[in-house]
């Protein structure tokens, strides 16, 4: 039996997540506070995305939702408060995030100004259109055809508190530290399985919610990244490489498990909740 522990969102890719005690899952991923994960993504003026893999101190903006306002906070920079409410003004731009182009709202020059002298690079924020649709690849869903936003490629990333664990005392035996899970920047993180569990598993079962893991999360140099202070240190990954090098990925080193939702959108998770879970065989 898998316990739900923690519950996350990202409402601007690569920022700081917030962690909410219940939310309501979508086909697209997780909402709560009347936002959405990764519903706004900084991009270049070309429309390319940025992350924390060029911009580790993306880590240090911190958005917080508060009423109809989401107001954001970073190192040496006043508040900025953006408004909820969808801006029917909003100029659309086209941008990218991996291989996919879509259309998004741009949110302004103010706000273009403020994530540009925090960041110290020149970027626009925009939001994820709600009249556009970004559908998942279906080679690892068996055909399922799935949807997410700003996310890298699904809805939801799930972890198992054991996998942390694992890599944990592999690096503390190592001589290294251990890392918090925000590292790994997961939505849902369950208690209860044993180490990487979560590879072998069909589906995750609450309610009429119905979770299915399909792609094992490739990691990127994130994770060597310190969430609280920006500061990339110590890489991970070649602790990982030594047993979580995944040969469905041609080698990629994988911790964690990309999902979709298959029944039960619009329901609501809480923290606590016993999650039924099914061996894929």
């Amino acid at each position: 039996m898998a316990i739900l522990t923690h519950l996350l969102l990202y409402p601007i890719k690569s920022c700081a997540g917030i962690a909410v005690r219940s939310a309501v899952v979508n086909e697209s991923g997780l909402s709560a506070l009347d936002v959405h994960d990764r519903e706004w993504m900084l991009v270049t003026a070309d429309g390319q995305f940025l992350t924390q893999r060029e911009h580790p101190r993306m880590a240090l903006i911190r958005p917080l939702p508060d009423g109809a306002t989401l107001r954001v906070h970073a190192p040496g920079m006043d508040e900025l408060a953006l408004p909820l409410a969808w801006d029917e003004a909003a100029a659309t731009r086209t941008v990218q995030i991996w291989d996919d182009k879509v259309d998004a709202a741009d949110c302004g020059d103010a706000a273009a100004a403020w994530f540009s002298a925090a960041l110290a690079t020149p970027c626009r924020l925009v939001r994820f259109h709600r009249d556009v649709v970004r559908p998942t690849s279906t080679k690892w869903t068996d055909g399922v055809q799935a949807r997410t936003r700003f996310a890298d490629g699904y809805p939801l990333l799930l972890i198992g508190q054991a996998s942390l664990d694992d890599l944990n005392a592999r690096l503390v035996a190592a001589g290294r530290h251990a890392l918090p899970m925000d590292r790994f920047r997961p939505n849902l993180v369950v208690d209860g399985l044993d180490a990487c569990e979560e590879d072998f598993l069909a589906t995750l079962t609450v309610g009429g919610v119905e979770i299915r893991p399909v792609k094992p999360c490739a990691r990127c140099p994130i994770p060597s990244i310190d969430q609280a202070t920006g500061v990339p240190g110590p890489d991970p990954l070649d602790i990982l490489q030594t047993y979580r090098a995944n040969p469905r990925m041609e080698g990629a080193i994988c911790l964690g498990m990309n999902c979709i939702v298959t029944a039960g959108a619009g329901s609501e998770l809480h923290l606590g909740q016993e999650m039924e879970t099914e061996i894929a065989f």
